[in-house]
């Protein structure tokens, strides 16, 4: 396995990862999944302003992939992004996301980034917080019932990482 920027030729298998769980899970709150359009012109920002968008490649398959982008569009956040990383089915339990969690803290940290954001939609697994829980981040809070999908109410759990003190 390779984690390494990803480019526009990843975007169709990166649409199809992400696709799986718009359609069959509730740990996205879209409900419908991006175009091509809309990944390229993500791509092209995260690319622009200089925070990383990474594939993990797998035999030149892509098995996740990760990025982080801007928290908020207001200047004074400038300094903080929010993490996304998915993994295709039959690609979770395998390290895969631990590599890609890395790679993406460090090229925030190379892009200036100061805090980092999860923000984990309680789908009924630890998989995701325990990842973080990992890598240093720490609960910020609980958003009860702010999404609502597939029938039912979803909270969403905020965890935080501070690169300026992170360690390792």
């Amino acid at each position: 396995m390779v984690i390494r920027p990803a480019a526009s030729g990843d975007l169709e298998a990166v649409a199809a990862v992400y696709a799986h769980y718009v359609t069959e899970t509730v740990v996205t709150f879209d409900e419908v999944a991006p175009t091509m359009s809309d990944w390229e012109r993500k791509l092209a920002d995260l690319t622009e302003r200089g925070l990383p968008f990474l594939v993990a490649d797998v035999d030149g398959e892509v098995a996740g992939y990760a990025y982080a982008c801007p928290w908020r569009p207001k200047p004074a956040y400038r300094y903080t992004v929010e993490d996304t990383i998915y993994l295709g089915p039959g690609w979770t339990g395998k390290g895969w996301g631990r590599a890609l969690l890395e790679a993406v803290l460090a090229g925030c940290a190379q892009a200036g980034v100061r805090q980092v954001v999860a923000v984990i939609a309680d789908a009924g697994s630890d998989a995701s917080a325990a990842l973080h829980r990992a890598f240093g981040f720490t609960h910020a809070g609980r958003l009860a019932g702010v999404g609502h999908k597939h029938g039912r109410w979803v909270d969403t759990v905020l965890m935080q990482c501070d690169l300026s003190t992170r360690t390792g």
